[in-house]
């Protein structure tokens, strides 16, 4: 059984989620992994600069490791940062906050698998349950911000939203949208939440 986990984490409402229920599992988080480009050193997943990650971390009370990548070579580095948090911190599993796309799940279990850990997947559920989990990171507190959208789904104008119940109500009149953004219709920012210390 996994006791210990490195989660990965972009700084959005996914992984801040996930860490939200693995602390709700009983499993240690024991560090953050976040892949960055090696050529700007901003966030592969949201194009956020490090800086936010680190202001997240810093209040988690986590230590955070940075990835740095690029297209050719990600699976490999993951890997190895994988293997290097196994031997520093004794992890025994690999978290990630993907909720039902198959191909997501298939690489982390393929990375996890390479590097000798168990995959963790805490928010895993059917397509049509994703609603109940969006509802479930405004209830619980969690505060975020759209930083990103797919402009051939969303409007421009939906970046630096909030995501609250007007969220909700707004997003779910569009029939081709994942209500929590799976497929990348929009990506978050977290400022805050029940998983979060002081400033």
């Amino acid at each position: 059984m996994v006791k210990k986990v490195a989660l990965s984490f972009s700084g959005g409402k996914d992984s801040c989620l996930a860490f939200y229920y693995l602390q709700k599992q009983g499993l240690q988080v024991a560090c953050l992994l976040t892949t960055v480009w090696k050529e700007s050193g901003d966030t592969v997943a949201h194009n956020e600069k490090r800086e936010r990650v680190l202001n997240q971390a810093d209040r988690l009370s986590i230590p955070v490791h940075f990835i740095e990548t690029d297209f050719h070579t990600y699976t490999n580095d993951f890997v190895f940062m994988l293997g290097s948090m196994k031997e520093r911190y004794g992890i025994d599993g690999a978290a990630f906050g993907d909720i039902y796309l198959e191909g997501h799940r298939s690489w982390g279990e393929q990375v996890a698998q390479k590097a000798g850990v168990e995959p963790v997947y805490p928010l895993w559920r059917d397509q049509a349950e994703v609603l109940e989990l969006l509802h479930e990171f405004v209830d619980t507190g969690f505060k975020a911000e759209v930083i990103k959208v797919d402009a051939e789904k969303l409007p421009d104008s939906w970046a630096g939203r909030r995501i609250d119940s007007s969220f909700i109500d707004d997003i779910l009149k569009y029939e081709n949208v994942c209500p929590m953004g799976e497929s990348g219709e929009y990506h978050t920012y977290v400022h805050d939440g029940p998983i979060f210390g002081g400033e």
